[in-house]
């Protein structure tokens, strides 16, 4: 009889409470730390409600909701239940929309409390009416025909209306299971809906919650952990870890007590090495400039740090391969100059404008230029051909599908070889892909502002103008090369960037240079010893620092070239060990 390894036994125990759920139709969470085949669990939850209950569904016309955050996610779940008809895999916007698009009187009527902006609309447009509530591209606009919801209105909604005994009803009769991957990263609100009106009243509707509300990374609005005050979710914890070697899982299990892992490998080893800056000789930052940085290397010590470091990787036999070492920075200024995108991130005051795409100019180059040229490069006229009815919803004849290419075509060339100035003034003339709403206001007020003298204009004009002045001269490739490193197609990475993927290799650089960071403070509340206000802030940095340090595979290096507090250094000693406390990699 073949033995199963730890991790593999504590993966089949987690499965069978699982199925034991579905068979007496409680909602329950699994709890799946790093490592721990989350996406597994889920998988084979479908296929058992597949060989047991897919004929009853399908014959009451029912399916089994399986709501995702991502797209690669929806199309992974979908490729491995064999496109199965009985189940619905959609992201979480588009399962709302399937059901909120039948209560249009309902839509209508709390339209006016979403906001000052609708509010706004709904006077220009002379009231709300008859009109048919649409969801198609994302923007918010109302006309005395039709009104276009937002995607954050979609998930507003569904809060509001998830409270109503008749939409309960409906969403029980076409979906008696709802399974929700990533739970921790649902919209609060939608969250609390969700256990109040489906839970915890006994709606009928089965909730499946996979995911780890410590792997709560993506910004204030996600809930993170879901509980029932009332006892209605059973809670299971998959104690399992099939990625890291055992030495890592333990530093991860000494760092979580309440949910253990076994390894997938008991004789697997792993190497840890933690490095810091204690030692270092000279004028830390200030905080000057921003208090984000105070307590940090100056940047120029901070890169020959991280150089030492790879050194000492190298040194041990570490393959640094992008394919096999991951780089995870958050002092982000170094990472621009690294990966060639030093002028654009200068042009910002803020990180998050350029990282989160807080900016209007980012974001519609990242969720919109970029997807276009991808699709362009590999040939995806089907993609493509979207874009153009977006902007003009008929394409009439031939002609304007070749018009669509070539117009493409100069877009691809101004991307590879202009400014982004050059690139905004080809689409402002061809409109595809289109601009922005906001982007658009924009070049037509900098337009409008070039044409007169630095006299005629205020100091609020003369800063936007200069402002803009300066993005606009930036190569566009420099853009490319943001998006890229975004994406995690590069050996660096902010730690953001990362959650899901695994690597031989993991270098882990923790510095200052983020507001919402600051992992000398966080070590020494490790203990649970916060401020009871700064229990949201302790554990954003937790964990953010989970996740980084359970991605690697073999080999996890850390480096603090934020100065450290006695206590801090004797957390680090107890979660990794004392002996891979190794202190000022230049010394080494």
């Amino acid at each position: 009889m073949t033995k199963i390894s730890p991790a593999e036994q504590a993966s089949i125990e987690a499965l069978e409470k699982l199925r034991n759920c579905i068979n007496k139709h409680q909602s329950f969470r699994l709890e799946a730390g790093a490592g721990a085949g989350k996406t597994y669990s889920l998988i084979e939850s479908i296929k058992y409600l597949i060989s047991n209950r897919a004929d009853e569904f399908l014959g009451n016309r029912q399916q089994i909701a399986c709501i995702t955050y991502t797209n690669v996610a929806k199309d992974e779940i979908k490729d491995r239940t064999d496109h199965h008809p009985v189940i619905f895999a959609d992201t979480i916007h588009t399962f709302c929309w399937n059901i909120l698009q039948h209560y249009q009187v309902k839509l209508r009527e709390y339209l006016p409390k979403l906001g000052e902006k609708w509010l706004q609309r709904i006077d220009e447009a002379g009231g709300v009416t008859d009109q048919v509530v649409k969801y198609e591209l994302g923007f918010p606009a109302i006309n005395e025909y039709e009104i276009n919801l937002h995607h954050d209105d979609v998930i507003t909604l569904m809060a509001h209306i998830l409270a109503y005994p008749k939409f309960q009803k409906l969403l029980k009769s076409k979906f008696p299971i709802v399974f929700i991957d990533e739970y921790q990263d649902t919209d609060i609100k939608l969250a609390e809906s969700i256990v109040s009106n489906l839970i915890n009243n006994d709606s009928g509707v089965v909730i499946g919650l996979f995911g780890d509300h410590w792997q709560k990374i993506y910004g204030s609005s996600a809930c993170g952990l879901i509980s029932s005050d009332k006892g209605k979710i059973v809670e299971i914890g998959k104690k399992a870890n099939f990625r890291s070697d055992k030495n890592i899982v333990s530093c991860l299990n000494r760092m979580r007590p309440d949910l253990p892992q076994a390894e997938s490998e008991p004789d697997s080893e792993g190497v840890i090495k933690v490095f810091h800056s204690n030692d270092w000789v000279g004028v830390r930052r200030d905080g000057s400039g921003g208090g984000h940085w105070k307590g940090d290397l100056p940047e120029d010590s901070v890169r020959e740090h991280v150089e030492k470091t790879k050194k000492l990787m190298r040194r041990d036999g570490w393959d640094l391969s992008p394919d096999k070492t991951k780089i995870l920075f958050l002092t982000n200024n170094l990472i621009a100059s690294e990966q060639n995108f030093k002028n654009l991130s200068d042009c910002f005051r803020y990180t998050d404008d350029y990282l989160k795409k807080n900016d209007k100019y980012i974001q519609f180059f990242l969720d919109v230029i970029e997807p276009t040229a991808l699709a362009y490069e590999q040939k995806l006229y089907g993609e493509l051909l979207q874009i153009k009815k977006k902007n003009h919803p008929q394409l009439k004849c031939q002609a304007d599908k070749t018009e669509l290419i070539n117009n493409l075509g100069k877009v691809m060339h101004a991307r590879a070889n202009s400014t982004i100035g050059d690139l905004l003034d080809l689409l402002m003339r061809t409109k595809v892909p289109r601009l922005s709403s906001k982007v658009e206001e924009a070049e037509t007020r900098y337009k409008e502002l070039t044409l007169k003298s630095n006299d005629e204009l205020e100091e609020s004009e003369l800063r936007f103008v200069d402002k803009l002045s300066k993005l606009r001269a930036v190569k566009y490739l420099e853009v490319v090369n943001l998006s890229e490193y975004i994406d995690s197609k590069t050996p660096f990475s902010t730690k953001h960037g990362v959650k899901g993927a695994e690597f031989d290799n993991v270098l882990v650089v923790c510095g200052r240079g983020w507001n919402q960071y600051n992992w000398n403070q966080m070590l020494e509340w490790m203990d649970g010893n916060y401020p009871k206000d700064k229990q949201g802030t302790f554990e954003r940095n937790r964990n953010l620092f989970y996740v980084s340090c359970s991605r690697s595979k073999h080999n996890l290096s850390l480096l603090f070239t934020q100065e450290l507090s006695a206590k801090s250094i004797e957390v680090l000693e107890r979660i990794f060990g004392k002996n891979n406390v190794l202190g000022d990699p230049i010394g080494a």
